[in-house]
């Protein structure tokens, strides 16, 4: 039977943070990250987890950062649990197929969001007066739309239960810097395009994507996770439809159920039928096959 880790608790490690889906722990040099089966929605966290969520994640993300090696230079040490350090080894069962060692960084505080469709707040902006985070864009788009160039769409970093809000670049600039902004404007949206050729060759669109970065040895490097169904939206190329909400390889099943229901997006949440919990867990695990060519590890 697949455990399922919703929180850790390794008593002998330093937990550093806790966010939405991952724990954060300070090993001293570096820091070990842990993909939880935590799933969140409307910036709730709900009490039941998605099976192999994390290790799916986890894996999706190991996958782009070899990917994208060539062009930046990312956090990752090892995701090897034994080459962690002694003090994590009676954590290594639960920490395998799930977690990262990385670099410590400083992280940048904003959210590096590129989009190549129209879709989600985008859209409703764009609904508003044709443009994204003050981005122009041409008349006529529909909802999903491709759009005729990838744009750099950048948005505040939230803490937990707030919502991220999309900012303009010259707001991105007074917050870190000309050459700052340029550089993870430009490097973002190398990555996405080059990995958006990628997956669509595969038949998966990555309509979006929000990438972090941070600063080590004073050069920028990519952190956190990169291009997974949580920070992505992944649509099926073969069922795309240009003018509707997409179906998408993520916490889809969830959404729905929530609007169904209709939760108001607020704690305390409720409960998700087992029904949705095993759909979800089935996407993450298909995304992971199509992007990489390998089942669950």
């Amino acid at each position: 039977m697949t455990k399922i880790i919703t929180q850790t608790d390794f008593k002998n490690l330093k937990l550093f943070h806790r966010g939405k889906v991952r724990d954060v722990y300070d090993l001293g040099e570096h820091l070990l990250i842990v993909a939880t089966d935590r799933i969140s929605a409307f910036d709730v966290i709900f009490n039941e987890g998605i099976p192999n969520k994390g290790k799916v994640l986890t894996q999706i993300s190991n996958f782009w950062f070899e990917y994208s090696k060539d062009l930046i230079e990312n956090h990752i040490i090892t995701t090897n649990v034994k080459e962690y350090p002694q003090i994590c080894k009676e954590y290594e069962i639960d920490l395998d197929g799930r977690s990262m060692l990385v670099k410590k960084t400083k992280p940048i505080l904003i959210e590096a969001v590129v989009r190549g469709y129209l879709s989600g707040s985008g859209w409703n902006q764009y609904k508003i007066d044709n443009s994204v985070c003050e981005i122009t864009l041409p008349n006529g788009l529909k909802e999903s739309s491709k759009l005729p160039n990838t744009i750099f769409t950048p948005s505040t970093k939230a803490e937990i239960g707030k919502h991220d809000e999309n900012i303009s670049y010259e707001e991105t600039v007074k917050i870190i810097g000309k050459e700052n902004a340029e550089f993870i404007r430009d490097k973002s949206i190398e990555i996405y395009q080059n990995a958006a050729k990628f997956a669509f060759e595969k038949g998966i669109i990555i309509a979006d994507t929000k990438m972090e970065f941070g600063i080590y040895k004073d050069n920028i490097i990519l952190i956190d996770e990169l291009l997974t169904p949580d920070s992505s939206r992944f649509w099926s190329k073969e069922k795309y439809v240009e003018g509707k909400s997409q179906p998408s390889y993520d916490k889809q099943f969830v959404r729905d159920y929530l609007i169904s229901i209709g939760f108001n997006k607020q704690p305390p949440p409720p409960e998700i039928p087992q029904n949705v919990i095993d759909s979800t867990s089935k996407l993450y695990i298909e995304a992971l096959k199509i992007l990489s060519g390998k089942d669950l590890q």
